[in-house]
């Protein structure tokens, strides 16, 4: 099992995926099995370099998800691609099972060693100590799902209403937005700073840490956790460093502990891409009343009809735009659609467990198709 966790880092099942039809920068796997049923994943790339990575890892008895979303570039998002399921399997070893304090080790672990990376590279590649990535992670361990997150990827379950709505589907969110535009985390990041009246900024439209972030957590931004770091002479070369009296941000998950029940459909897993342009209601309902296959592609080009929409523009006029400049109207995406059928009663027969077993990564850079070789040459360079 620690072969196929540590696999992750190369695309095995890659090849299943393909480029949805027209659009250079999107790639999909339309419908995979899983111990509990089916999942679906889709991303598409707005930046030049794809920020989004994200994997799910299968087996006969558990069902992993992940999505990160870097931001500063791709690096800390393919740091934590590499090595936070190992960290998981790990931890999870050395405890007898998945809990709260393993998935918390996961994550620490993993920020520690982003953390040496840094140290590493700062002399060569300054600009490390301002890279992160959200990190939202996914588990489902025989019928109990851990949801836990950093940052503003969301993970929403869609479960069946009851009652006389039965045939109705009910959005319900099960990670918290780290993010200072909403209300209850900007004031949890002030009252940890009393002493200081401007660690959150009102700044070109949004809210953010120090004029400089919008979210709380996450892995890596050292710079912002770290003070030594800004009275590092390499790195004020690099940037205009604000001065720190301690960490204006965190890499302590949130972490939901829920036992599934037969109500329960299905579990979307996303970067903020998606949610920026739906809501938590508007995603249920495409998954709940369309086909599985395909179901996270189809989210992806609801939120791009969104974006089109916003922008006046035709939908065939968004998908010709360029990577780089398509950052300009909407974020990179990734979707990972999990179905529960097993938790809701469903036959799930030894021959599905059998074929739930393997991995699937996303491509380092879609619009390349990129497999190993950047990532392994972008890590390369920053050690």
């Amino acid at each position: 099992m620690m072969m196929m966790l540590r696999s992750l880092s190369r695309p095995l099942e890659r090849c299943l995926g393909v480029r949805a039809g027209g659009d250079a920068l999107m790639w999909h796997a339309d419908l995979k099995p899983h111990a509990s049923g089916d999942f679906s994943i889709a991303v598409v790339q707005a930046n030049n370099c794809l920020e989004d990575q994200s994997q799910v890892f299968t087996s006969p008895f558990a069902t992993y998800v992940g999505v990160y979303d870097g931001h500063g570039g791709p690096e800390a998002s393919r740091f934590v691609n590499k090595h936070l399921f190992p960290f998981l399997h790990k931890f999870a070893t050395e405890q007898g099972g998945l809990s709260a304090d393993v998935i918390k080790k996961a994550f620490n672990a993993t920020e520690e060693e982003f953390l040496r990376l840094v140290k590493r590279s700062l002399s060569v590649r300054p600009q490390i100590a301002s890279v992160g990535s959200c990190c939202l992670v996914g588990a489902i361990s025989i019928d109990v799902l851990y949801v836990a997150n950093l940052g503003d990827s969301r993970a929403v379950l869609g479960r069946k209403a009851s009652g006389d709505k039965e045939n109705t589907v009910v959005a319900e969110r099960l990670s918290t937005d780290h993010n200072v535009g909403v209300e209850e985390v900007r004031k949890e990041v002030e009252e940890l700073h009393p002493d200081d009246s401007h660690i959150v900024v009102y700044t070109c439209g949004v809210w953010r840490i120090k004029g400089i972030i919008q979210v709380s957590r996450s892995i890596g931004d050292v710079y912002l956790k770290k003070p030594e770091f800004y009275r590092d002479p390499i790195f004020q070369q690099f940037g205009n460093p604000v001065p720190l009296k301690r960490p204006v941000i965190t890499a302590e998950p949130s972490i939901l502990i829920r036992k599934l029940k037969p109500q329960d459909q299905f579990l979307i897993f996303a970067s903020d891409g998606l949610w920026e342009q739906l809501s938590d209601e508007a995603a249920v309902n495409i998954v709940f009343k369309n086909p599985r296959a395909g179901i996270a592609r189809r989210l992806v080009r609801a939120a791009l009809q969104e974006v089109a929409k916003k922008k006046e523009m035709r939908y065939s006029d968004i998908k010709k735009i360029k990577k780089g400049i398509r950052r300009h109207f909407h974020d990179d995406i990734t979707v990972i659609v999990i179905y529960l059928d097993k938790h809701r009663g469903s036959f799930c027969n030894k021959r599905t467990k059998q074929n739930a077993m393997g991995c699937t990564v996303a491509p380092v850079d879609i619009y390349s198709f990129n497999a190993d070789g950047g990532d392994e040459d972008l890590l390369q360079k920053i050690t």
